[in-house]
């Protein structure tokens, strides 16, 4: 089986201090994550002066502020960016950001990224995905908010500007914080693949850690979650977020899963063979048989060990010959 992608989504949980961006660095390498991402912006060419917080925003930030002024906050610079990025180098994790402009996206691609991760919130920015699709990198692609026809519309974009639709896995996504879950629809996810036959995957906002692990049961080939250093810092996400020993937690459920799904074929492993002879039963003497009497339902019956003629030769062993006496419990023999 293929190894399912685990990103470590750091976000914005970093609140703009390099210092801690390193830290959750740390923690995502040492969970056993494969990616850590962040978010790469300019609040100004993002955010408009009257853009209002989301409710979740609200109630982990107040509204005293408004999301811009939220967002300036959590803002880090192209050179903290590089910064992080050597470090991820360093540490042997891999880095991702998700580009929330254009500015930032041609520079995160300067930088060398692997992938090119599509939020939510930009599915629908047409100019955006334009300069995406000109890249022609692998995509992971989020589709909270999103029906088919809208997904569909999106890739055909990104593969009208030159991606290879190949290239891009889809994230079946809720973008509440945290995802009731009565909203998750875990199922829509293969939906999504049965739609387009594109890798999938899912981006979890839910608490805990089982619906991500779920959707690795269900095919996730990439698993996006949200940790934090500690749930009481502050910012929008902080709530959300797994913290450092959730994460852990998550990793080591996932990779469990991925070994225990298998192969698909339905036969004894190699840990089970031996039991074979020990749980299956064989056909054996009820009592004391004589030689040249003949084997019949009242003389014969079925038990462990498995290491004699089988119970489903029943019909075969009914009307012969013993061929010789048969001490009770003794296994029949033809």
């Amino acid at each position: 089986m293929q190894k399912v992608l685990i990103i470590a989504e750091a976000g914005v949980n970093h609140n703009g201090d390099i210092g801690l961006a390193k830290e959750m660095v740390d923690v995502a390498y040492a969970a056993g994550a494969d990616i850590i991402k962040f978010q790469t912006f300019k609040a100004e060419k993002v955010i408009s002066l009257f853009a209002p917080k989301a409710d979740y925003q609200l109630l982990s930030t107040g509204a005293d502020e408004s999301q811009l002024e939220m967002a300036r906050k959590f803002e880090m610079s192209f050179d903290d960016f590089r910064e992080l990025f050597d470090y991820c180098n360093e540490v042997g994790i891999m880095f991702l950001s998700t580009a929330a402009d254009n500015e930032s996206l041609y520079f995160l691609m300067e930088l060398g990224q692997k992938y090119i991760k599509v939020p939510s919130g930009e599915v629908t920015n047409l100019p955006y995905l334009r300069k995406v699709g000109e890249f022609n990198k692998k995509i992971i692609m989020s589709t909270g908010m999103m029906d088919l026809n809208e997904i569909e519309t999106t890739l055909d974009v990104l593969s009208a500007s030159g991606t290879d639709k190949k290239n891009i896995t889809l994230l079946h996504c809720n973008t509440e914080y945290p995802t009731p879950m009565e909203d998750v629809n875990l199922l829509a996810m293969n939906t999504i693949h049965k739609k387009f036959g594109l890798d999938i995957g899912y981006s979890d906002h839910s608490l805990g850690i089982e619906v991500p692990v779920a959707a690795v049961a269900l095919g996730a080939r990439v698993i996006e979650k949200h940790f934090t250093l500690d749930k009481t810092m502050e910012g929008p996400d902080q709530t959300s977020s797994l913290n450092p020993v959730e994460l852990a937690s998550m990793v080591k459920a996932i990779r469990n899963i991925e070994i225990s799904l298998g192969d698909g074929i339905k036969r004894p492993s190699p840990s089970e063979k031996k039991n074979i002879p020990i749980v299956r039963r064989s056909i054996v003497a009820s009592k004391i048989i004589k030689k040249g009497e003949i084997y019949t339902d009242d003389n014969i019956t079925s038990k462990r060990p498995g290491t004699g003629i089988s119970p489903m030769q029943w019909d075969e062993i009914i009307g012969q010959t013993a061929q010789k006496d048969c001490k009770k419990d003794e296994l029949i023999e033809l």
